[in-house]
């Protein structure tokens, strides 16, 4: 499931985030990836621990941990350390799976299963060309290239990658989730029932359908979250 999230971020929360990484010091991004992505990753990043990473880290999370559409969708246990990666002409990434267990040293956790991984656009598309998201589902694959503040989610386990940059920087944020619930098929009825059951609620108020769809919703956490 794909979960594309607009607003995610206001242009005026945008505009500062985007002005600290402007005086970031980013470390080159290869450092950071898989054995096999390694050779394929070549953009820059702003990582847990580096200077400067801290209160961008934290204005982001506490959006993702208060949005209600990523809450219903990823059902986050856990929120890996944030990353803010930059793109420069010529860079990109090219194509990889994101690590399935994820060690992450002086973060809480520490180990972590990577179950979503999102994307969240700062730059606004007209500043740059080319940098889409490229992300593999079924045999079938999908662009993205959003206007600031849109976050796409993902599931952990597509092949993806970002198209090289022709001209301009693009920035973006980018982390990963461990979910309540692994399996994505039965994360994605949780959604589904979750999204009918408050709009029902939004038109009707109480009413019977809601309180035996909020039952099930209720019921089917009961027997898929790990906690």
């Amino acid at each position: 499931m794909i979960t594309y999230i607009p607003n995610f971020l206001s242009a005026e929360d945008v505009a500062p985030l985007v002005a600290q990484l402007a005086d970031a010091a980013f470390a080159e991004g290869a450092a950071t990836a898989g054995w096999h992505a390694r050779e394929v990753k070549k953009n820059q990043q702003l990582i847990h621990g580096m200077p400067g990473h801290e209160p961008l880290e934290k204005a982001v999370r506490a959006v993702l941990l208060r949005n209600p559409t990523f809450q219903m969708a990823a059902r986050p246990r856990y929120i890996a350390p944030i990353i803010f990666n930059r793109y420069e002409t010529g860079m990109n990434y090219g194509r990889h799976v994101d690590e399935p267990l994820m060690n992450i040293a002086g973060a809480s956790p520490s180990h972590l299963r990577s179950d979503i991984s999102f994307t969240l656009f700062l730059t606004d598309p007209a500043a740059y060309e080319g940098g889409e998201l490229i992300i593999g589902s079924g045999g079938v694959e999908q662009s993205f290239k959003q206007p600031a503040g849109t976050l796409i989610a993902y599931p952990s386990s597509t092949i993806h990658r970002v198209m090289p940059l022709t001209s301009g920087v693009r920035l973006a944020a980018i982390g990963w989730v461990q979910s309540e619930i692994r399996d994505p098929a039965q994360r994605a009825i949780v959604y589904d029932l979750d999204r009918v059951r408050r709009g029902i609620y939004g038109k009707e108020g109480k009413t019977d359908a809601f309180d035996l769809l909020t039952k099930c919703h209720a019921n089917l956490l009961r027997m898929w979250a790990e906690l």
